[in-house]
């Protein structure tokens, strides 16, 4: 009898259903069934599929049973290939690709259309026709939405999006007033474009035009979120299409844009502002169901991506702070280019944040508005990948593909994105596919680079005036009612463009003001003043208690159970080294109520081994954390290791502490220079926030500085390009060289009524030396000294007076008590910037006798504070100055060498006729 023979007598839906499980999951089902179809799809690929011979077996599977699973092999093509043949293109012919979903190549013929076939039930239809099951598909995955989710491993995620899909053939079925609400956003963000190209000619706005269903996308998404209990959006987009969402969506007045578009000076004296369309904005919306949600939509620069990783960490901190019980009542949404969400290195370490502990933000809904071109730059020279959001596939998102001419379609994508975020808190990709109108901005000729395309776009009709069209033909409205929809807009604008022009100058609103009404904007004066932070003996000893005490019912290696009890030695000792300062000053906030976030590459522990803010259980890895058992009322302590990753970490970071400023927010780097990996966030948000955006930041950047012959790149945190962005007053740059300044600084840092970037440069190997301690009283009672003088000199046998920052006071320290060198005073800045010349100069004029003044450095001479010094002090152009010589490389990668120079600038320190190391 043959072996097979049972599948005569067995209902083929059985088999049909089976095979499809296996298809998408094999190990879900039976092994012996497993092994049945590896056969199968081992003879079906190799043999043809007639008497196929398997493992010396003659198969003959009955014909009707195998047209099944031919249909079943079809189903399975569609669902992981249609995305390759959809109508989602509406300016260009889609790139060809093969095998096709032609049925013959899925052993099927035309005489098969009219087969009716029980695998129809696995798309949820029942037994179908080949004609009705393959229109079936066609609709779902071949129209103007086609969708990647087949590499999607968890089997619950796929069976949703496959049951979503089967609802209306994956096709939108909109009521006639919801068909009007998206024609009607349609036509406010067409009209606002075209007002704006009327009015100001030839002024760079970065039009929507050729992707303007974003707004009813955004605006569908908005409005049906308010049904999950979304509280909160928080959104980053790039310039393109961002004037129409601060108008259409955030409810920003065209006044406001149109006086930015006229260029008048601001009304605030104390910043210099930004670009119209790189200007953040809050408002709170209210939907049609009478929910009330807040808006936000973060101040971008023109670093396209840069704006993700802050929104991120924005949406992070509101959760944290606000929805802690239910973090998805924020949604982040984030707005890409195609070029650059392709382009840019970033979007990857976002998308790797997207499921991790310190980071997550239960899911962000990515909107890619795809022109097609990148500034000039063809598709086909901005990607090696199919699709620009492939990048989703890291975190196996799904990602729809949606034609932006089918605003119906757009919609509907946007909420299927929405659901699925909602039920999965798992981030989700839309891509929009449009074009641009015209060039780069709008003063561009694209026609000099894409001939053909523009020739396309040119001839092609605006997605409002195609939708209006076809609810004319579907009999819902008629010519007049768009006539009139139109007029009443423009004239609105009209409106609005003559009351703007009574104005002399523009406002500018700060972004997400309510976050910091208990804070005040401070110039550099203010950053001088000193801030309370005493704290009171009898409470720090109780903190110690708690930090130094890990619980008796656990087992922990023993060298971490010495390393903690000696917290409690320290104090009682009176001799606090640097990680027992850096404890207290987070425990004394904690009891104050302020929240603390470190984050970081090796943060839990420390990179150099000193913090061990995480006690790991020896025999189950439980996680000890004892800043949070401080007492019952403290704020909540947070420390993450992140992923090996700078610019993106410190983007979300710096976004955390702009929606948190009553947490202290902390990011470390491994080594001080691995932070240039986080360049673009220095400079277009730390250091320039505050003017171009009006925005406090109270972001803390711990940077590991000093030379102590580790290399090049493992020893200087390249102080010199933090201190070049200084100005004015927007950071604060200190290099500490004791425990208590540093415990004093960190509680500043939040103490203070303001906030601004604080950027510490902070030791290595002076976290273990004997000399780098403190007493209990010093932080009790002391306060952060931006300038440290020297306690023993003899202000009158002081004939050479020495200016140092940092750890090389230390080496100058131990050569000056080895030369017994009384005539010697070092003196410790302390703070970089705001510099504190009234200090300095007091010393000088205390010194009086010292007729040789110098400043010391351990790093190069183009390198270090000295260009630093020479800006903002003018005494300093007479200093003798003791570095190295200028170099490329920060230092030697030879220790020998290293050593030898180190010691070169120590030796002309003390005698200036030992000038060699100039």
């Amino acid at each position: 009898m043959d072996k097979y023979s049972f599948l005569n007598a067995a209902h083929t839906a059985y088999f049909a259903e089976l095979y499809d499980q296996y298809l998408q999951n094999p190990d879900s089902v039976e092994p012996s069934w497993r092994a049945f179809f590896q056969g199968y799809d081992f003879g079906s690929e190799d043999y043809g599929m007639e008497g196929e011979i398997v493992e010396g077996v003659s198969v003959q599977i009955p014909e009707h049973v195998q047209k099944e699973f031919q249909v079943v092999k079809l189903i399975d093509g569609y669902r992981t290939r249609g995305h390759l043949f959809t109508k989602t293109n509406p300016v260009r012919a889609r790139r060809k690709y093969a095998p096709t979903l032609e049925i013959e190549n899925f052993g099927l013929s035309q005489a098969d259309l009219n087969t009716v076939f029980s695998a129809g039930e696995t798309l949820g239809i029942g037994a179908q026709t080949l004609h009705e099951i393959r229109n079936h598909l066609e609709a779902i995955y071949c129209n103007s939405i086609g969708i990647e989710y087949m590499y999607i491993r968890n089997v619950a995620r796929k069976e949703w999006v496959q049951s979503k899909l089967s609802v209306n053939d994956n096709q939108p079925n909109f009521s006639v007033d919801e068909k009007k609400h998206i024609l009607k956003k349609l036509n406010e963000a067409v009209s606002f474009e075209s007002f704006l190209h009327t009015k100001y000619v030839g002024q760079k706005r970065f039009s929507l035009e050729g992707g303007e269903s974003l707004i009813p996308a955004l605006d569908a998404l908005i409005e049906k979120a308010s049904e999950y209990d979304v509280k909160e959006f928080v959104m980053g987009m790039a310039h393109r299409g961002r004037l129409s969402t601060l108008t259409n969506i955030f409810g920003k007045s065209a006044k406001d844009i149109f006086s930015e578009f006229d260029g008048k000076d601001y009304e605030q004296e104390i910043f210099d502002g930004d670009v119209k369309y790189h200007l953040g904005w809050t408002s709170d919306r209210i939907t049609d169901a009478g929910k009330k949600i807040n808006l936000n939509i973060a101040p971008n620069p023109s670093h396209l991506e840069t704006v993700g990783a802050v929104v991120e960490g924005i949406a992070r901190a509101k959760q944290d702070d606000k929805y802690p019980e239910n973090p998805s009542q924020v949604l982040p949404i984030v707005v890409h280019g195609d070029a650059a969400i392709a382009g840019q290195g970033l979007v990857y370490e976002i998308v790797q944040m997207a499921q991790l502990d310190g980071y997550k933000t239960n899911g962000t809904i990515h909107i890619v508005v795809n022109n097609q071109i990148g500034f000039t730059t063809n598709y086909l020279d901005a990607r090696s990948s199919t699709y620009c959001t492939d990048v989703g596939k890291v975190t196996l998102s799904p990602v729809l593909h949606v034609n932006a001419d089918d605003a119906e379609a757009v919609v509907h994508a946007v909420l299927f994105a929405l659901h699925f975020r909602m039920k999965f808190k798992r981030d989700v990709f839309i891509d929009l596919l449009g074009y641009r109108k015209y060039g780069h901005n709008e003063g561009d000729e694209p026609k000099f680079t894409q001939p053909l395309l523009y020739k396309a776009i040119a001839k092609h009709k605006n997605p409002r005036d195609i939708y209006a069209a076809k609810l004319i033909a579907e009999g819902v409205i008629d010519k007049s009612y768009v006539t009139k929809l139109e007029e009443d807009y423009k004239n609105s604008l009209e409106e609005k463009l003559e009351d703007s022009r009574k104005d002399k100058t523009t406002e500018i609103t700060p972004f997400m003001s309510n976050e910091w009404v208990e804070f005040t904007a401070v110039q550099e004066d203010g950053m001088m003043q000193t801030v309370d932070t005493t704290y009171a003996k009898e409470e720090l000893a109780r903190i110690t208690k708690v930090l130094a005490n890990l619980p008796k019912d656990k087992k922990f290696i023993r060298k971490i159970s010495r390393l903690i009890e000696s917290r409690q030695t320290m104090f009682d000792e009176n001799r606090l080294d640097w990680a027992m300062a850096e404890h207290l000053a987070y425990g004394t906030l904690l009891e104050e109520g302020y929240d603390v976030r470190i984050s970081g590459q090796d943060v839990e522990r420390g990179t150099f081994s000193h913090r061990h803010a995480v006690v790991k259980v020896e025999d189950s890895e439980e996680e000890i954390i004892l800043h949070n058992n401080i007492s019952d009322t403290q704020g909540k302590f947070f420390i993450y290791n992140s992923l090996l990753s700078e610019y993106g970490v410190v983007g979300f970071d710096y976004g955390y502490a702009m929606a948190s400023p009553k947490t202290l927010t902390i990011w470390e780097a491994q080594f001080g220079d691995f932070s240039n990996g986080a360049q673009i966030m220095l400079d277009q948000y730390i250091s320039a926030a505050e003017d171009k955006w009006k925005l406090q930041n109270g972001l803390v950047m711990l940077l590991p500085h000093g030379y102590e012959g580790q290399g090049a790149e493992h020893s200087s945190a390249r102080m010199e390009r933090y201190l070049q962005l200084c100005a004015k007053d927007n950071m604060f740059v200190v290099d500490c060289t004791t425990p208590a300044n540093m415990y004093h600084l960190l509680r500043k840092q939040m103490k203070a009524d303001f906030r601004k970037p604080l950027i510490v440069f902070t030791p290595k190997s002076l976290l273990r030396h004997p000399l780098v301690v403190s007493t209990v009283d010093e932080l009790a009672n002391g306060s952060f000294q931006m300038l440290i003088d020297d306690k023993k000199a003899k202000t009158d046998k002081v004939k050479t007076l020495v200016f140092v920052t940092g750890k090389f006071y230390y080496d100058l320290l131990e050569e000056q008590e080895k030369l017994e060198r009384e005539d010697v005073a070092l003196v410790r800045i302390e703070q970089l910037f705001p510099l504190p010349t009234q200090n300095i100069r007091e010393v000088l004029s205390k010194y009086k006798n010292a007729d040789d003044v110098v400043w010391a450095q351990e790093e190069p001479r183009n390198m270090g504070a000295y260009s630093h010094m020479l800006m903002h002090l003018d005494e300093a152009k007479t200093f003798r100055v003791a570095s190295r010589r200028p170099y490329g490389a920060p230092a030697a990668g030879s220790s020998v060498r290293s050593k030898k120079r180190h010691q070169e600038v120590i030796d002309f320190v003390f005698d200036k006729t030992k000038n060699n190391q100039r």
